[in-house]
């Protein structure tokens, strides 16, 4: 038996917020509607998917999110969208179709399984979950508990048998709030599958981000880096610690500013991309990094995190070193690794410490630096 796949993207979304339409919104890189797309053309058992879309709209539909379905005009209502795609499709009366909202983007090969084994003793099916909330009506100004027992949420892909669902969807008289409730008034033979919260709708704008909490791979995991760096000191006048002149007896010898600090945080940064160490980005025999001030290393090292779908979350810096003293212009340093990171303040650490004069940092050889980057994925992780 062949299997098809119909996703509903017709309506307008306005609940859900934004310049357009829900299932033309972003999702972590993606537009809402690919994410199901994607899921059905998947599926080894699904032989042909057709995406429902508004009236004289297909322009909207990016060919490189929808490579690999057929487009379809809906119609005024959902029913009458789906109706549509049902009569688009190429099936026999005894052939299986998914019907799908694309605003529920969490769908997985598994659903699928899930629902095509039940319609080999059913007529149809569809995931749902046990309600478990207290539910209240209010009415009147006034609440009254609704017992919850033997209630469910009801999700989509919702599966049927093709004659069954394209007959009951045609005798149809009264508006129907899914495609379940055509069969219902049928007496139809229905199964409820497991559902997930994965498989949830998006309605409101909060829902985005919920769903990109629930749909974010396992490989997106927070990553972390840590960087080291030493200068000795020379014949100077200041230091320069992350972006800050500070007045000293010497200065830091480097073949740029010799920011320690701001090095440091470099090297964390591509440590937690794995892209090696500073010096493979700007090495040192470079003429062209001579007396280069650092903020263009850790810009360049923010620039890749951005590529790579990520954002740099928070940073722990420590300076090692018996004077000058750091604390007096910590906050200064905080100020201007703020500005160039786009972090907030409370999200950057900068300490210092001595080593009781002990090693090179304790006989006042020069300076080193610690630092700690996390990196957390962003929505453009998955483009």
């Amino acid at each position: 038996m062949a299997v098809a796949a119909i996703i509903v993207a017709g309506g307008r979304g306005h609940r859900a917020g934004g310049e357009r339409p829900k299932q033309l919104q972003f999702l972590l890189g993606r537009p809402v509607y690919a994410w199901s797309v994607a899921a059905f053309l998947a599926h080894s058992a699904v032989d042909e998917t057709v995406l429902v879309v508004p009236e004289g709209r297909t322009q909207d539909y990016d060919p490189k999110w929808r490579k690999g379905v057929r487009l379809v005009e809906g119609g005024a209502t959902r029913s009458q969208s789906v109706r549509n795609g049902l009569a688009a499709l190429t099936l026999g009366p005894a052939d299986r179709v998914l019907i799908h909202d694309a605003a529920r983007p969490g769908l997985q090969c598994g659903d699928i399984d899930q629902l095509l084994a039940a319609l080999d003793t059913h007529d149809a099916a569809a995931p749902a979950l046990i309600v478990s909330d207290a539910l209240k009506r209010r009415q009147d100004g006034q609440l009254q508990t609704v017992l919850r027992d033997h209630l469910y949420r009801v999700q989509t892909p919702q599966a049927f048998h093709y004659a069954g669902i394209r007959t009951a969807l045609e005798a149809a008289d009264t508006p129907l709030v899914d495609d379940l409730a055509a069969v219902e008034q049928r007496g139809a033979r229905i199964a409820l599958t497991e559902g997930r919260e994965r498989l949830s709708k998006i309605t409101y704008p909060g829902d985005f981000e919920h769903m990109e909490r629930l749909l974010q791979p396992p490989s997106a995991a927070i990553r972390v880096g840590t960087g080291y760096d030493v200068h000795a000191f020379e014949p100077g006048t200041f230091v320069t610690l992350c972006g800050c002149r500070i007045p000293h007896d010497a200065g830091l010898a480097g073949h740029s500013d010799a920011d320690v600090g701001w090095h440091a945080l470099t090297d964390a940064i591509f440590g937690a991309l794995a892209l090696g160490d500073l010096g493979d980005h700007f090495p040192p025999s470079d003429p062209k990094w001579k007396g280069a001030d650092s903020a263009v290393f850790l810009s360049e090292a923010l620039r890749l995190i951005t590529a790579r779908g990520y954002a740099l979350e928070s940073c722990d810096l420590t300076i090692i070193c018996e004077a000058p003293k750091v604390k007096p212009h910590r906050q200064a340093m905080i100020d201007r690794t703020a500005m160039v990171t786009g972090l907030s303040a409370d999200r950057i650490s900068i300490k210092a410490t001595t080593t009781e004069g002990l090693g090179f940092t304790g006989r006042r050889e020069g300076m080193a630096a610690q630092a700690v980057a996390v990196l957390a994925p962003t929505p453009s992780m998955t483009g």
